[in-house]
């Protein structure tokens, strides 16, 4: 269970095989069926979450009732509502399981232990954050500065896993475009081949 997360962090930071042993005491394993909720608008997000296996989505709902996605998390990727978690305020996302997943949970004080165990898990932290900063701001310039299409396209050359596994409309809802317009461009791509 911890194999995929273990791979996740060497990656980025030199753990050693007692850090890393250590690192199983702290995260607790969660499994989630299709459809069911890691977290739900208006509770805190106590944890954030690390997809050892399966497909999540997070999103919000306006007040017209309309879903508007803010993130997909596959295998090797984390997700949680950050804002929630650290300013303990509650959350304005729902968090569900798109497929039978399997995560491994961590929270603030197992957070807080491994950074007083392994020092070295403070550089991952930082790494993961660095990167959700640059994929956040080029989301942000897409969505002000690219055409649907360019939008489709950039979505689907990054995240090609995503593109076969989650529903048209909830990509549809990710680009923030609406599903037909959707399927216009994704039929004009397919002539143009």
């Amino acid at each position: 269970m911890f194999d995929l997360l273990f791979q996740h962090i060497v990656k980025k930071a030199s753990l050693t095989p007692n850090e890393l042993e250590f690192l199983k005491t702290v995260f607790v394993p969660k499994k989630l069926r299709k459809r069911q909720y890691l977290l739900q608008e208006g509770e805190v997000s106590k944890y954030m979450a690390f997809v050892n296996k399966g497909c999540l989505r997070a999103y919000t709902i306006d007040e017209t009732g309309r879903e508007h996605i803010v993130l997909f998390a596959i295998e090797e990727w984390w997700i949680g509502d950050m804002y929630s978690y650290l300013s303990g305020e509650p959350s304005t996302y729902n968090i569900e399981a798109l497929e039978d997943s399997e995560l491994l949970l961590l929270d603030r004080n197992g957070q807080e232990k491994i950074l007083q165990h392994i020092p070295a898990f403070e550089k991952f932290q930082r790494i993961i954050l660095e990167n959700n900063y640059i994929a956040t701001h080029r989301r942000i310039n897409n969505m002000m500065t690219k055409t649907a299409e360019e939008k489709y396209l950039d979505f689907s050359s990054r995240y090609p896993q995503i593109v076969q596994r989650v529903p048209q409309h909830m990509i549809a809802s990710y680009l923030g475009i609406t599903p037909e317009t959707l399927s216009r461009i994704r039929k004009q791509i397919a002539e143009n081949k």
